[in-house]
């Protein structure tokens, strides 16, 4: 038997949208939530992968699951306004937003000029988050959660210089720290902006998970790391819990791990680093903005 027939009533009708939906946590958390009742929009790069897992979806469900593909490049600021357009001229709201999607070990910029795993990880996510504001701000009560790491242990705080240049440190593993670190000061200048509103945020770490995540890792440290790791399965466990349990309903801004509320460095509970962080973030998109009016109005 499919699960459809188990899946839960308080679920029907509500609509999902996962980054990175086509592998490791991304992809357990957007079937999970398929299998549960959500119509889910899998928001990633790869059509192909997305395929197989919307396949996967349509199978365990007996067909009755519903579930969608939309392209979106987070590096790319263009294509991650056209993905927030695709779904907004849907007329939907959007009951959970989860900003799962990220890498480590890249090294390079993104398309809109960051730093690679800062462009995508926070960037590409605070973009989407903004755009989407309109759909998230419909149903009677909506969650945005983003999953963030205890790698953020290893940032010291924001390096600002840093973010408009090609990745500097061996393995990007500082820049990975450090990108996480911003995912968490994300959801608690969030927080601040929507207290009193029917929007909750969450950040989280799902574990050390064998994932694509680490796909650009050196050949030979990836075997070794993995030992060490967790299922997707299992990884997925605390997305799952801050997007769905009635325990965190009334919370926003806070760190989970393990389905629990855990511990985050000083630096992450920085409140104005958190502030300096959304400045420069909403500057740089106002920048992209501005230069694509001024491009759009010399090509007309």
């Amino acid at each position: 038997m499919g699960h459809a027939a188990n899946q839960d009533l308080s679920a029907q009708g509500k609509v999902a949208l996962v980054t990175g939906a086509n592998t490791g946590i991304g992809r357990v958390t957007a079937v999970q939530l398929a299998l549960s009742g959500f119509h889910v929009f899998l928001a990633c790069r790869d059509a192909a992968k997305t395929a197989e897992v919307l396949a996967e979806i349509n199978e365990r469900s007996n067909g009755q699951a519903k579930a969608e593909f939309l392209p979106l490049d987070l590096g790319d600021f263009e294509s991650v306004r056209t993905c927030a357009n695709q779904f907004l001229a849907r007329n939907l709201g959007l009951d959970l937003l989860i900003n799962n999607a990220g890498l480590a070990g890249a090294k390079g910029l993104t398309r809109s000029g960051f730093e690679l795993t800062f462009g995508v990880c926070h960037m590409g996510h605070f973009l989407l988050t903004q755009l989407l504001m309109p759909a998230l701000q419909k149903p009677t009560q909506a969650r945005v959660v983003v999953v963030a790491s205890r790698a953020h242990r290893h940032a010291r705080g924001i390096d600002f210089d840093s973010l408009r240049q090609a990745t500097q440190g061996a393995g990007g593993i500082k820049e990975y720290a450090q990108a996480k670190l911003a995912n968490i000061l994300f959801v608690k200048a969030l927080a601040q902006r929507l207290k009193g509103s029917s929007i909750t945020t969450y950040a989280l770490h799902p574990g050390v998970v064998a994932t694509e995540v680490w796909r650009k890792l050196p050949g030979f440290i990836q075997p070794l790391i993995k030992l060490f790791m967790i299922s997707p399965e299992d990884g997925a466990k605390t997305t799952l819990y801050c997007a769905l349990s009635p325990d965190v309903q009334h919370h926003s801004g806070l760190y989970y791990s393990d389905c629990r509320e855990g511990r985050h460095t000083a630096v992450a509970g920085d409140a104005n680093l958190a502030e300096a962080l959304w400045s420069y973030s909403e500057r740089c998109v106002a920048e992209w903005q501005a230069g694509s009016a001024s491009t759009s109005s010399l090509s007309a």
